[in-house]
């Protein structure tokens, strides 16, 4: 398995201590907002405040090390530290991670057969799956 550092020097980026934590902190939250990850981080080191955070996670977007998620129940945007292909179940304020290549090859194929979108050059597929509220049934 490849060390926090390896991660961030692969992707093209300079090694730094506040890197390495914001790294490492997603690492640990998995789906966040930016005031969630600036919170933890400074829970570790007080000195990183939210604008060093901000530009430390649009350093890593920018680099495929972060993907950015629109949550569709609290209307904010989560940080992902999952890049690869995959979809979420949002239940509540929970994200949950699913990955079902067989669904996204199933969209593919029906965006490409439905002629609409054959202009697209499709690089990725994100189902979103929103949760029914029990408390509401």
């Amino acid at each position: 398995m490849k060390t926090t550092d390896e991660i961030i020097r692969e992707a093209g980026l300079r090694v730094t201590p506040q890197r390495r934590l914001v790294y490492e902190t997603m690492l640990e939250l998995r789906h966040a907002t930016i005031d969630d990850i600036s919170t933890f981080v400074a829970g570790k080191d007080s000195r990183i405040n939210l604008s060093t955070v901000y530009r430390i996670v649009e350093t890593f977007c920018n680099a495929h090390l972060l993907t950015m998620v629109f949550h569709p129940s609290t209307g904010k945007c989560l940080y992902d530290i999952t890049v690869a292909e995959h979809h979420h179940f949002f239940d509540g304020v929970r994200v949950i991670d699913f990955s079902d290549p067989h669904l996204s090859e199933i969209i593919k194929n029906y965006l490409k057969a439905s002629g609409r979108y054959s202009s697209l050059d499709v690089d990725k597929i994100q189902v979103q799956i929103t949760v029914a509220d029990k408390s509401e049934q």
